[in-house]
């Protein structure tokens, strides 16, 4: 048995080109493989899910899950490198009992899916992991909607295949786009998800295509659940492939819930969107007293501006000083615009026309709610409005 498993180890070592389909097998008919699906926790880091895999073979002693979602908070720079989409994740591997109990302790749901494949394929997938595992192979640069621990699994299962393809990319009919499927499971995350819906842009909002969805570790357990294989008829086309009584063959076998999470629900948090709304209102009955009193509120305006400058800033280097797919192209720029730090540092002598560019802008963020290329967060609309009213408080101030 050891000698075997020491075989097996040693072939990880010396083929370092490999390829999965020409690996002799060494797993028993009593091996599987089954993917792992971990729901959320008390982190919002956690809200989508999180992705491993399991490989068990009881006559090899092997029970272990390969985990792509780990990093190293001992890193040099570790938040500025995780702010700019720098930071390396890696691959770990965890005895199976170790993993279960982790997740037990954090009360988190964790279901099983064992997977259809040969005793070959479960022996190719391991054989990838292990290569995977290696320390010159561990590291990647991850990404949350192309490269991540549920997309990793997708690919490495795909290529631990023989003959045959599964997770192929196809139209959806309800196609759907990122922040969709982001929104998801942050139903009652309502500042959460208004915080997502101002870092991430116009790419945010592509429409997704079968492959695509399983971004999403969540999404991803309840696609493979339809999920079937494929192969090549003689014209080269894919067609899903089927038994010797005709039937078609799933990716998924044996489905069960290991762990069923015991947190508390979460609470109802108040609308940030009719938080803002109410906000509209003090401000324009603001506004509306400082005209007929004939003052300018520059408090107000210096409190608006300045925060409004910030997140500008903080949108234009999202855009331009980070590795993240989905902070590009963020039309959020148009109302929270580089604009405001000049309005705030020359509150009492800001130009007509900028004034007007301004006021211009937040107008094509009113407007743009129904045509521009980016879905904003319903708060938006009275955040752009409230500015409108301030910068025209200014342009009024300006002509008198």
């Amino acid at each position: 048995m050891k000698k075997t498993f020491f075989l097996i180890l040693l072939t990880l070592v010396t083929l370092p080109g490999l390829k999965a389909q020409m690996i002799e097998a060494q797993f028993g008919d009593s091996s599987f493989v089954s993917l792992l699906t971990c729901g959320p926790g008390e982190e919002f880091y956690t809200t989508w899910g999180h992705s491993a895999i399991r490989v068990c073979d009881s006559t090899l002693n092997i029970d272990l899950v390969y985990n792509y979602g780990t990093f190293d908070f001992s890193t040099k720079n570790f938040y500025l490198k995780f702010a700019q989409g720098r930071l390396d994740y890696c691959i770990s591997r965890d005895r199976y009992s170790d993993f279960i109990g982790a997740y037990n302790y954090e009360r988190r749901s964790v279901w099983e899916q064992h997977l259809n494949l040969t005793r070959q394929e479960r022996n190719n997938l391991f054989i990838l992991l292990e290569h995977n595992y290696l320390p010159e192979n561990r590291y990647y640069k991850y990404d949350f909607f192309r490269d991540n621990c549920a997309t990793r699994i997708r690919d490495i299962i795909n290529g631990s295949l023989c003959h045959r393809y599964v997770f192929e990319p196809s139209d959806v009919d309800n196609a759907v786009t990122y922040r969709d499927l982001l929104y998801a499971p942050t139903e009652k995350l309502l500042w959460w998800r208004l915080g997502v819906d101002l870092l991430l842009g116009q790419r945010c909002d592509k429409l997704c295509n079968s492959n695509e969805y399983l971004f999403s570790p969540l999404e991803m357990m309840i696609q493979t659940d339809t999920t079937a294989f494929k192969i090549k008829d003689a014209n080269g086309k894919l067609i899903p492939q089927v038994d010797s009584l005709g039937n078609t063959m799933f990716i998924l076998g044996e489905k069960r819930q290991l762990l069923n999470s015991d947190l508390p629900p979460i609470p109802e948090s108040f609308s940030p969107t009719l938080c803002f709304w109410l906000l509209f209102i003090i401000v324009l009955a603001l506004t509306i007293f400082g005209w007929a009193k004939q003052k300018r509120l520059v408090w107000l305006d210096e409190i608006l501006f300045w925060i409004v400058s910030l997140l500008s800033i903080l949108f234009i280097l999202m855009w331009f000083a980070t590795n993240h797919y989905c902070t590009k192209l963020n039309w959020n720029i148009l109302w929270a615009n580089p604009f405001f730090i000049y309005y705030a540092i020359r509150l009492r002598k800001s130009n007509k026309v900028v004034l007007y560019f301004g006021m211009l802008l937040e107008l094509v963020t009113l407007i743009g709610f129904w045509f521009l290329p980016q879905s904003f967060n319903a708060a938006v609309f009275p955040i752009a409005l409230t500015l409108f009213i301030r910068l025209l408080d200014k342009c009024r101030n300006i002509n008198n």
